[in-house]
């Protein structure tokens, strides 16, 4: 079931897209950053400004009463900005990540917004290529990767964020 995330969710949200993202327990599924990156993903004062913004909206699944996948989605302008899409490592592959999407879709739409955008690191290929195969396109534009407490690069690869685009409706 996909619902609005609430300030009560910030804890699980927390660990799990630390758990997809960054670690040891992201090596299971295959959307890990880890061998790009360390440190967390995100932290709890980040997700809780995140819900304190009116313009944003996390989307929760929630199967037996767990938090299993998570979409940051951000009112920019005349686009949705979609944003730190994550899915339980043991589930990934299932659907659920498509299911947000669809999801996601249905928000831009119901907020009148007629393309939803991201940023992927450059170097994840896989992933770029199941976005690809989820309707949306290279737009071109490319975004140099913020270094800080969150984003420790460990890479020798330069980082950069490509910026794909899905029109909606």
């Amino acid at each position: 079931m996909i619902t609005k995330a609430t300030l009560e969710d910030v804890s699980n949200l927390n660990k799990l897209i630390n758990s997809a993202y960054r670690g040891e327990s992201s090596k299971k599924g295959w959307t890990t950053e880890v061998n790009l990156l360390v440190g967390p993903r995100t932290n709890e004062k980040e997700l809780t400004e995140t819900f304190q913004n009116t313009k944003n909206t996390i989307l929760k699944f929630t199967e037996n009463n767990q938090i299993t996948g998570c979409v940051l989605l951000i009112e920019k302008e005349q686009q949705l900005y979609l944003g730190m899409l994550t899915v339980s490592p043991e589930l990934q592959n299932s659907g659920v990540g498509k299911k947000l999407l669809q999801e996601a879709e249905i928000h831009a739409s119901a907020l009148g917004l007629p393309k939803i955008v991201m940023t992927v690191i450059s170097v994840r290929e896989e992933l770029i290529a199941w976005y690809k195969r989820n309707g949306y396109f290279d737009t071109g534009a490319r975004e140099p990767f913020p270094v800080s407490d969150v984003h420790i690069p460990i890479t020798i690869q330069p980082l950069e964020f490509i910026v794909l685009e899905k029109r909606i409706g």
